[in-house]
């Protein structure tokens, strides 16, 4: 049954429409505009809580609670009654949190987490008919999904299995105490990420609100070790600005490629009958190319709001300067000259990835890419396209893996045969991925077959 977009931009959005009349200006969807606006003014409410609420001028319950009623309150204008889905899911696995045996509360998390996030996902579309221009609510739920199930784990690592059973990373990570529910609503509800993420990790956030996160940063890179005694207090302002010049960027692009090469185009009867091969793979590649700057744009500005309250900070690179991209979730430059698929991936959407590892790939004993493959579909959604793309996906990174591993060696000899390797990995990578990525943003099972024909 097809999901039926309601006819009006006035009926995309169950939030506030009290920034109708700038929509109806501007010529986009209510619910973005409200996206951008709550981003925005999360902005500037950061400066200030890192400027005037900072830990040595006030108590970290002060600041637990002022990011939590903040994160609400955008929730609420974003989407309205929409928002009693985050509440409830956060409220159901609180409850797990405090009740299930430290030996299983990761299973039952889990298994409740992603339920609910499914169930609302195939409601939203296939029951209630909303489709994929109303509101997003799914959104801050997935995110919220991530962070629940994350804390789960950790919390399970440090309460319910032996030190010597966990890898480096997971001692690291591990929560040996449960968190107060003050802390639980901070962590999942925070302005900073409750509407665009990102995910992170509950012990860095509990630093930075405590006022340790930068201090247990730099003890973790041993930057005295590394000859770096006397640092000053490390600003973000520097990367806030760098990330706000590649947001305007971003949005410029968005605002002129996303119209100029629509989506749409790929399902075209010229584009699909007519069209010779080779047009065809162009065009394919630029219209991937082009709704690209939207993901570029809000990952960006999520992650520059969260620097802006001074979290985010990762160490200090081997030059001396301060790092500000723990929360990062994309890096750019490497995306658009990945040479492998892998490389590709693991520079798009970090956070995610990230968590995937951790919470699948990690820790299942049989099958761990097509069951880490299958994870990234169900959470994404149940739009057919994502299956089509996440099972596409599998084959090309086995194909990929097996051509790297038997052939790559063979052009390492001299500089020349590099290069040649380089532009023809980065020329197939790129196609690879708009192939593969094509039936996630068609969604629906007819144009990706016409598409695919």
């Amino acid at each position: 049954m097809a999901a039926r977009p309601p006819s009006s931009r006035s009926q995309r959005t169950t939030g506030s429409t009290c920034l109708h009349a700038l929509s109806e200006l501007l010529g986009l969807p209510l619910d973005q505009v409200n996206f951008v606006a709550c981003q925005l003014f999360a902005l500037f409410a950061a400066f200030w809580f890192r400027i005037y609420l900072s830990p040595g001028k006030t108590s970290p319950d002060v600041r637990h609670a002022l990011v939590t009623i903040f994160g609400i309150y955008f929730v609420i204008f974003c989407f309205g009654w929409y928002s009693v889905h985050l509440f409830v899911l956060v409220l159901m696995c609180y409850g797990i949190m405090v009740t299930a045996s430290v030996s299983s509360i990761h299973r039952y998390t889990f298994l409740v987490a992603m339920g609910y996030l499914t169930i609302c996902h195939i409601s939203r579309i296939y029951i209630f008919h909303y489709g994929i221009l109303t509101t997003d609510f799914s959104g801050p739920l997935m995110i919220v999904t991530q962070k629940i199930t994350t804390l789960a784990f950790q919390v399970h690592d440090g309460l319910g299995r032996r030190a010597e059973d966990l890898s480096a990373e997971q001692q690291r990570l591990a929560v040996k105490v449960k968190p107060s529910f003050l802390e639980y609503l901070s962590y999942l509800l925070n302005f900073m990420s409750v509407i665009a993420g990102p995910c992170n990790n509950f012990k860095d956030y509990i630093a930075f609100i405590e006022g340790r996160h930068i201090h247990a940063k730099l003890l973790e890179v041993n930057w005295k070790q590394r000859g770096f005694h006397n640092l000053p207090e490390p600003s973000p302002t520097g990367a806030v600005i760098h990330k706000l010049c590649m947001t305007l960027v971003s949005l410029l692009l968005f605002l002129t490629l996303t119209k100029t090469f629509p989506v749409t185009c790929l399902v075209d009867d010229w584009f699909v009958h007519k069209a010779n091969f080779l047009t065809r793979l162009c065009y394919l590649y630029i219209v991937m190319q082009a709704s690209k700057p939207k993901y570029y744009f809000a990952w960006t500005l999520a992650d520059a709001v969260n620097n802006a309250a001074g979290f985010g900070f990762s160490g200090v690179d081997k030059n001396g300067n301060f790092c500000w991209d723990l929360l990062s979730n994309l890096n750019i430059w490497k995306i658009e000259t990945a040479t492998s698929f892998k490389m590709y991936l693991e520079n798009w959407n970090i956070q995610t990835a990230t968590w995937l590892k951790r919470v699948c790939y990690e820790r299942v004993p049989w099958y761990p890419t097509v069951l880490t493959f299958f994870l990234s579909a169900l959470w994404h959604g149940v739009y057919p396209g994502y299956y089509f793309t996440f099972l596409t996906g599998i084959l090309v990174t086995v194909a990929a893996r097996t051509v790297r591993n038997n052939y790559r060696h063979c052009f390492l000899s001299s500089r020349a045969l590099k290069v040649v390797y380089d532009v023809v990995t980065w020329a197939v990578t790129q196609l690879a991925v708009s192939y593969t990525v094509a039936p996630f943003v068609l969604l629906a099972v007819e144009p990706t077959i016409s598409l695919y024909k």
